[in-house]
């Protein structure tokens, strides 16, 4: 995981989206101050959105921070602040994370996740040879275990991922791949193997 830059609000995002969430909330008598609901589910205007995200963040997941193809349908709007928890950010494009499904699902409505949006730099590192992820052990025991909560809460060292971040590193050793293409494909690793020295 790697601070991720807020980037601007599109131009169409208050009428295609904000509008017309709010107006749908006061329609309902839902208070923009306060949780929904228990089981209440809302109209996902967001989804009108989903395409700028996708754009605006590159097409990289904000939590795995993988590159990932749009047309695989893999791509997700997570509220950082849970629709369940403040109904007035449900379609509000600061609140708006671009997520990979898998992401999306496992920090569901959970509080104990950092947010890419406020990350500090190298607060996550990398073990390239296991492809597994831990906290920067300068850090204080306090933000190691924030860390940790979210290395768990996320899965982020699933078997899985452990498998491909020591296969894109294996494939741009192996020269499959550049520098540049690297860092687009894979930012975590790319930026962890520049941390290293270990880029060319």
């Amino acid at each position: 995981m790697i601070p991720v830059a807020p980037q601007a609000e599109p131009a169409r995002f208050d009428d295609d989206v904000r509008k017309k969430g709010l107006a749908y909330l006061q329609r309902e008598g839902l208070a923009l101050d306060q949780p929904l609901p228990k089981g209440k589910e809302i109209t996902p205007y967001w989804q009108a959105c989903l395409d700028d995200l996708y754009t605006s963040y590159q097409g990289v997941c904000a939590y795995l921070a993988v590159y990932f193809e749009r047309g695989t349908g893999a791509a997700s709007v997570d509220h950082f602040i849970a629709k369940s928890r403040l109904a007035g950010l449900s379609y509000e494009w600061s609140n708006y994370r671009l997520a990979c499904l898998a992401m999306n699902r496992n920090k569901n409505n959970f509080e104990d996740v950092l947010d890419p949006f406020t990350l500090a730099s190298d607060w996550f590192y990398l073990d390239l040879l296991l492809g597994k992820i831990f906290p920067n052990p300068v850090l204080s025991s306090a933000d190691q275990e924030k860390v940790n909560h979210t290395i768990n809460r996320l899965g982020l060292n699933d078997p899985m991922h452990q498998k491909m971040r020591i296969r894109h590193y294996e494939e741009y050793k192996s020269g499959e791949f550049t520098a540049d293409h690297f860092r687009k494909k894979s930012p975590f690793v790319w930026r962890e193997a520049r941390r290293q020295g270990l880029l060319s």
